[in-house]
């Protein structure tokens, strides 16, 4: 391969061929580009992770409380999952990923946050959908632990509440179904998501009728393709106290 592109590895998988590539652009600088792709469809680049590590900073910091148990809904290149582990308070990181393929990577250390993920005793990597454990609380999200509950899921999978990377995740999007996760959070438990878009106010309509404040962050960035900023967006959600 050319030093200057890499495909690391391509296999197939129930949603197409997801590809690990690694590149890099002289106009950048020295360093390596790795990126994620589902098909022709760009999932994540390493370029651009300051919302994916706000989604963890941003979530974790309405959480009180010491000794943490956090879910991570969706493991891309590890950004989330590595900036919640910057929390001391985290006891347990569990990162649920529906494609075994991911794991592989960060397992085997073919993405540069695998070594930290693997180092780091409190992560555990759970294969499985997000969306099926979300809404089945009696079992929940730790096979280890059925019907644990947690202090905060952050998720950080479809591109927005609108715009999915399975047709079939938008099902998630209900008041039913987001109750469904809310009870496998502790009382005065966070939610917190990620989406590519600006806060839509039918998806903070719909949080607030399961959460007791809903908070949405607009979070800024320098993209040079574009000569300009680009903006995420996080929505903070907390679960009443006494629930």
């Amino acid at each position: 391969m050319s030093a200057m592109f890499e495909e690391i590895d391509s296999q197939s998988s129930p949603l197409g061929e997801i590809s690990l590539r690694r590149r890099r652009i002289p106009a950048l600088g020295d360093r390596d580009i790795y990126e994620v792709k589902l098909g022709e469809e760009f999932l994540m680049s390493s370029m651009f992770v300051e919302a994916e590590e706000a989604l963890s900073r941003l979530g974790l910091a309405a959480v009180q409380g010491e000794g943490l148990d956090v879910v991570v809904g969706g493991l891309g290149l590890g950004y989330t999952a590595v900036a919640a582990l910057q929390d001391a308070r985290i006891a347990e990181l569990l990162v649920v990923e529906a494609l075994d393929t991911v794991i592989g990577w960060h397992r085997d250390e073919l993405v540069p946050l695998g070594k930290t993920l693997n180092a780091d005793g409190r992560n555990r990597y759970v294969h499985g959908s997000f969306f099926d454990l979300a809404t089945a609380p009696e079992s929940g999200f730790d096979p280890q632990n059925p019907g644990k509950k947690f202090d905060a899921i952050l998720l950080d999978i479809d591109h927005s509440p609108s715009e999915y990377l399975n047709a079939a995740n938008a099902g998630f999007y209900t008041s039913e179904n987001l109750a469904l996760m809310a009870e496998q959070l502790k009382p005065g438990g966070v939610f917190a998501m990620w989406s590519q878009n600006l806060p839509e106010a039918h998806f903070e309509t719909l949080l607030k009728t399961v959460f007791a404040t809903v908070e949405s962050h607009v979070i800024s960035f320098y993209n040079p393709f574009l000569s300009g900023e680009s903006t995420n967006s996080v929505y903070v959600c907390v679960k009443a106290a006494g629930e």
